[in-house]
């Protein structure tokens, strides 16, 4: 590693921790909802419980030494700092991968395959993980002009794996990560030896449309509500960044409503969240948003780049990925093309996987059986190597 990368260490002062508490004991909440589930948004009983539990029973403190205990560093390209994970396996064998976050994720959601995959069992495959906060998130640097949409950012991940000293690497991600690994395949395909997306963005393609499959059919359906009612902050992030980034930056019970609403919405249960994310889970990746006051600076990336992910999500397959590809489906994920559909824009599909449970935060979901996808994809990949 160079000059130009520099160890990272996360200090967040107790002042910071203290004026938190403050604002979360003197939120103006509103009156409850008028029905008796979560369809007009966060019910106030369970935002009123966990900023409750924010204020007076979460610790920052054990995720802060969590993140603190990964080998973390920052290093500039292209003016922005960057900063990230790189924590390298013990295996001679290890494939080097760069992992890619989303909104409203974080670095956080990673922690708990972060470990495994470097290290696992005997017998499973290691990798390099490269593990970095996306520009305006977490405690990267905030871009101060216009610009830095989808494609600077693979452009950038590009020039960190190079100065990583990686000359062949693969790349996976969920949300944000998702483009922007299958960004990278398009424009490193010299050195990418493989994406894996989670999931695949591939519209439904109307030449199915006369023999749509049952899980076809369920697909189009979500994509169909998800659009009526549950796309209102995108089209706010997309439009509207900085009015709702004043909320979200000095608000910390609105950041929890929205976001937390997203995490109900999308995670794999059939009632209480914390079957599968507790709220310290929760809590964690809040605070990458809120210690740093990235709310206005994350939604953002929307401005600069939600219209091409919706091209590719509902659109014609016309800018073909050639790289090796492997992709995983989980079932409550917010889009869930079909194989078919996907091969149009996916000419190399490697390995398809749909796994039995998780939603869109998997990872911290089901940390297992993401794991477990990403080796199985990336493990046929080392063979053609």
């Amino acid at each position: 590693m160079g000059p130009q990368i520099q160890p990272f260490l996360l200090e967040v002062p107790e002042a910071a921790l203290s004026d938190l508490r403050r604002r979360l004991l003197q939120t103006r909440w509103p009156e409850p909802e008028t029905v008796s589930d979560w369809s007009q948004g966060v019910p106030l009983a369970y935002l009123r419980d966990l900023c409750g539990y924010w204020a007076d029973g979460y610790d920052w403190r054990p995720a802060e030494a969590r993140l603190n205990a990964l080998p973390q560093f920052q290093t500039e390209i292209d003016g922005i700092r960057i900063v990230f994970a790189h924590v390298r396996s013990r295996r001679p064998d290890a494939l080097p991968l760069i992992l890619t976050h989303g909104w409203p994720g974080s670095v956080v959601e990673f922690l708990k395959v972060i470990g495994p995959l470097a290290d696992p069992d005997d017998g499973d495959d290691a990798f390099h993980v490269v593990c970095p906060s996306l520009p305006g998130y977490g405690f990267s640097g905030r871009p101060g002009q216009a610009g830095w949409g989808v494609e600077r950012i693979a452009r950038a991940w590009a020039e960190l794996m190079a100065r990583l000293g990686y000359s062949r690497y693969g790349a996976a991600g969920s949300d944000w990560g998702t483009t922007i690994s299958t960004l990278l395949g398009q424009q490193d395909r010299a050195h990418v030896a493989g994406v894996h997306l989670i999931p695949p963005l591939a519209g439904p393609d109307p030449a199915t449309f006369e023999d749509l499959t049952d899980a076809e059919r369920a697909a189009m359906e979500s994509l169909q509500h998800a659009a009526e009612w549950d796309s209102g902050y995108s089209r706010e992030h997309a439009t509207r960044p900085q009015t709702v980034g004043y909320g979200l930056v000095d608000s910390p019970a609105f950041l929890a409503a929205w976001i937390v609403e997203k995490f109900w919405s999308w995670t794999d249960h059939d009632g209480p969240l914390d079957a599968v994310l507790s709220r310290d889970d929760l809590l964690d990746n809040l605070m990458l948003y809120w210690l740093p006051g990235t709310g206005a600076s994350a939604a953002r990336l929307y401005w600069e780049s939600i219209r091409k992910v919706n091209e590719w999500i509902a659109g014609p397959a016309d800018a073909t990925v050639d790289v090796p590809v492997g992709c995983s489906v989980f079932p409550r994920e917010l889009q869930r093309p079909s194989r078919r559909w996907a091969e149009k824009r996916f000419t190399d599909i490697r390995y398809w996987g749909e796994p039995g449970r998780g939603g869109h935060f998997a990872a911290s979901e089901q940390p297992e059986l993401f794991a477990g996808e990403l080796r199985s994809f990336f493990r046929l990949v080392r063979l053609a190597a």
